[in-house]
């Protein structure tokens, strides 16, 4: 009697599960309104929040180290990423190499955006309003390369799409983008 429902139970816990599983933009809508939720409570500590002398040079340090940290884990990615397109690197070698960069590239995201809300940003400034605008692009656009990524990796060696390809080329030149603006925007922003 157990062992005719055995077979049974197997099927209905498998169509449970299907039934339980979210669809697959779910993860990176979620992690997009958690994106815009940080970059909005950032944007509100700094208008409310005056750092004293010692937090804002604390605050100047981190801010400047989470820059070499990610914005440098960035350049990593994309580098290997140009290696792969002129056929120096498989793709395999690229998505393992770039995986683990991922978090060093959300570290120091995160460090900026956490830092630079105690730096005492001018919001009255057009340029620093474009440079949170570029920020918010930067992060933006990492949920969506962390998908990319996935769906690049879930391709178990076969011929990556011309659709993936533009994708991935855009991702690479909306960050350079972003992230080289915003350093800019920043260092001109330092001299006044």
């Amino acid at each position: 009697m157990f062992a005719a429902d055995a077979p049974s139970t197997g099927r209905r816990s498998r169509q449970e599960a299907e039934l339980l599983r979210l669809p697959q933009w779910c993860g990176p809508a979620f992690a997009s309104l958690a994106v815009c939720a940080g970059w909005a409570a950032s944007t509100w500590v700094a208008v409310h929040l005056r750092a004293d002398a010692a937090l804002h040079t604390a605050a100047l340090f981190v801010h400047l180290a989470s820059l070499v940290l990610g914005f440098g884990a960035v350049l990593a990615v994309d580098y290997y990423g140009a290696l792969w397109l002129g056929g120096r690197k498989t793709l395999r070698e690229v998505l393992d190499f770039t995986a683990p960069l991922h978090t060093l590239v959300w570290a120091g995201l995160i460090g900026l955006i956490g830092s630079g809300a105690l730096l005492h940003p001018d919001l009255g400034s057009p340029l620093t309003c474009v440079k949170l605008c570029l920020v918010l692009v930067i992060a933006l656009n990492g949920v969506q390369a962390g998908a990319l990524h996935r769906r690049l990796a879930a391709l178990d060696c076969r011929p990556v799409s011309r659709s993936l390809l533009l994708r991935g080329a855009a991702t690479a030149s909306l960050s350079q983008v972003a992230w080289w603006g915003a350093l800019v925007i920043g260092f001109l922003n330092s001299r006044h």
